[in-house]
């Protein structure tokens, strides 16, 4: 659906000399994850019962910090904040909120959000609202995984410091339709994480990335080339695209398929792909699938891109992570 959405934006629109050219406004775009496999579970009344319900409540959220609804799309709401701060509070309390709600439900009844964060200029016309933050929004929660929030560098650093809620730095994105990538933040909003080691105000260090206090490292082995990367250098992107850090050649493997954070030394591999990555550490048999989830690496062992270890050809990286640095190879 956000897909959908952000081609709507390239549309042209009749009776632009009616549209309002705002100043600077916060986009948000909250999507549903998971509904189509509730349907199956619960069937169309109940299903639709619950989406609607979860929509509702987004709207209510964005109503309730300041904001505006545009629109409502299917399972997804379109809202406009005039401060990325209302913007971002707005999205963080919807996230506890129905954490909470669905914490006594079983699995296969649980609903998920994503929500992508954009500032920018707007346009307004008959109530409806266009321009670059718009696209940027929906692309970013489309990119988002499940009970994350994404949010631009602009949205972020016109956030002011909220309790409980962190910042990682993403890297550069890249957005169909803009010429140059977007550099975006995850906002961390689960109260029991550590936030020592993570940005927790808008005045951002002029070299941005992930703050923490460990030194751990990782080494990386493919196809014939080893690196390794310090906590400094996070994050760390894998996939097809020849931008990648580690750029593994193959159909199988997503243009962006992983990305490698550093939280007080510790590294986070979280999947971002079409098809999903699998890890296996050396110590054990039992392989963790990941589809756009994360896990904390240790020791060694190898990731699988695309395809389960379970194929000989599945395109594969090692990993050996070190407290003081480490080569391989």
């Amino acid at each position: 659906m956000p897909q959908a959405f952000a081609r709507s934006q390239g549309a042209r629109i009749k009776g632009w000399d009616d549209a309002v050219v705002n100043s600077v406004r916060t986009v948000v775009f909250s999507d549903i994850v998971g509904s189509t496999a509730l349907y199956e579970v619960l069937g169309n009344a109940a299903a639709s019962g619950a989406v609607t319900a979860l929509t509702r409540e987004m709207g209510l959220a964005i109503k309730h910090h300041g904001g505006r609804v545009v629109k409502k799309l299917g399972d997804g709401v379109l809202g406009v904040f005039e401060n990325a701060g209302d913007a971002v509070a707005a999205m963080v309390a919807l996230m506890r909120v129905q954490r909470l709600a669905k914490r006594d439900l079983p699995e296969t009844h649980r609903l998920a959000m994503r929500i992508g964060v954009a500032s920018g200029e707007l346009v307004e016309m008959d109530g409806d609202c266009y321009g670059d933050a718009v696209n940027v929004a929906a692309r970013l929660c489309e990119r988002a995984g499940a009970d994350e929030i994404w949010a631009t560098e602009e949205a972020v650093r016109a956030t002011h410091a909220q309790r409980g809620v962190g910042l990682v730095r993403l890297g550069h994105i890249d957005i169909r339709g803009k010429s140059e990538a977007v550099v975006a933040y995850q906002i961390v909003w689960r109260e029991e994480q550590d936030q020592e080691s993570l940005t927790v105000q808008a005045s951002l260090p002029s070299r941005l990335g992930v703050l923490d206090t460990g030194f751990g490292s990782i080494g990386l082995a493919w196809n014939g080339t080893s690196l390794d990367f310090a906590s400094m250098d996070g994050p760390v992107h894998v996939g097809r695209a020849s931008d990648c850090h580690v750029c593994v050649h193959d159909p199988r493997v997503s243009r962006l398929h992983a990305r490698l954070d550093w939280h007080q030394g510790l590294v986070v591999l979280t999947d971002l792909s079409s098809f999903g990555t699998w890890v296996r550490f050396a110590d054990s048999d039992a392989p963790v699938a990941l589809r756009r989830d994360s896990c904390l690496l240790h020791g060694n062992g190898e990731i699988a891109l695309g395809v389960s270890f379970a194929d000989p050809s599945a395109p594969k990286v090692d990993f050996a992570i070190s407290s003081a640095g480490l080569r391989t190879g």
